[in-house]
């Protein structure tokens, strides 16, 4: 009885410990190495959460020179030498998709202004008329804004 007793205790004090974390992080850059850096950050930062046994609510809001990335096309749209960079920063994307607390956005005005076609943006990603407002609803939904600029 003893050992169920603390059994239950420690796992009442894992419970406690553990945070949520609710974020959003806004990604504009035009530097692909950078983009591909920050992609891999979100990804590393997210296995910590999960390591820790906290529980995260995930955004990626993604415009301006970040819109590549999210294009089947890439390689017609950014310079030879960045294509590395986005093909991997791309990668992390993917990986990022899979997860059940991640939502992925792009700006359609920002994939206009990068000549990528709707039809060309990888299926998992949702298209916004404007990512500045969905960022705004984030924030007063108690989301924590992280921006890659």
């Amino acid at each position: 009885m003893k050992s169920f007793i603390l059994l239950i205790f420690v796992l009442l004090i894992t419970a406690l410990q553990a945070k949520e974390y609710k974020v959003i992080y806004d990604c504009s850059s035009n530097e692909a190495r950078y983009i591909k850096s920050r992609m891999w950050l979100v990804k590393k930062t997210m296995n910590m959460m999960q390591e820790n046994n906290d529980t995260s609510s995930v955004v990626l809001t993604l415009h301006g020179g970040c819109v590549s990335m999210v294009s089947k096309n890439y390689k017609m749209i950014v310079p030879d030498e960045d294509v590395q960079n986005i093909k991997k920063a791309q990668k992390y994307l993917i990986a990022l998709s899979k997860r059940k607390n991640v939502e992925i956005i792009v700006c359609a005005m920002s994939l206009a202004s990068n000549a990528i076609e709707k039809s060309e943006v990888l299926p998992f990603v949702q298209i916004s008329k404007n990512s500045f407002l969905d960022t705004i609803k984030y924030q007063n939904e108690g989301y924590a804004i992280m921006t890659f600029k």
